[in-house]
């Protein structure tokens, strides 16, 4: 099977699916988002994301210039809206551990704008994400691959994940026993996946629904 058409209540647990069907990694594929998720109004009305993925041949890869491409929509979006919302801030470009950043930063004397910006939790963090990534993909017609952070949050929530996922992970890989571990949205899942794929031995996967979904580490085999 070369391609796969999913549904999911998100774009990422859409992928997630089409990637066990296929028995392929995020890296072996393309992915092209066909319908976005939107959610219902008392009970009415919603749509599920639809993706379709696809196996990369050499000429499906996405370039560094389609990346640099989405960066630059992401900054140009994220600099006329922080603009509009009157905040001093400047944003720039990170390619960091193969990952592109589009880093928020304060600019000016008050810290409360950046801390209004993450949110808590994160939360309106995620929330600005998630705009940007409908920017991305509409002007682009491809799967966002940027990451919108604010001072580092997520760069430091990224590596706190990933040190508590390797020590769980190689717990299980002691005890023999399975661990589920708190619920996360979608980008703290990969954060751990990719972490717990480092530790030999377990292997991991999601269970449940939004947004109580968790990651399971388990013994492999």
């Amino acid at each position: 099977m070369e391609e796969i058409q999913t549904t999911g209540p998100s774009v990422e647990e859409a992928v997630d699916l089409a990637l066990k069907r296929l028995g392929a990694s995020e890296q072996e594929v393309a992915v092209e988002v066909i319908q976005e998720p939107r959610s219902s109004f008392l009970g009415m009305g919603g749509q599920e994301a639809v993706v379709l993925v696809r196996r990369k041949r050499r000429a499906t890869e996405l370039s560094e210039e389609q990346i640099d491409e989405e960066a630059d929509i992401a900054a140009d979006f994220l600099e006329d809206l922080l603009s509009k919302m009157g905040m001093e801030a400047s944003v720039e470009l990170n390619l960091e551990d193969g990952t592109m950043y589009v880093d928020i930063l304060g600019s000016g004397p008050d810290d409360d704008d950046m801390a209004l910006l993450i949110g808590r939790h994160g939360q309106t963090l995620e929330a600005l994400q998630e705009l940007t990534r409908h920017v991305v993909v509409r002007r682009t017609g491809l799967r966002c691959r940027v990451t919108v952070d604010v001072e580092d949050y997520k760069k430091r929530q990224r590596d706190r994940l990933a040190s508590k996922a390797r020590e769980v992970a190689r717990r299980v890989a002691q005890t023999g026993r399975e661990e589920e571990l708190d619920p996360m949205n979608p980008y703290e899942r990969k954060i751990v996946h990719d972490a717990v794929a480092e530790v030999g031995g377990v292997e991991s996967s999601s269970r449940g629904e939004e947004p109580e979904r968790r990651v399971v580490i388990r013994p492999k085999g």
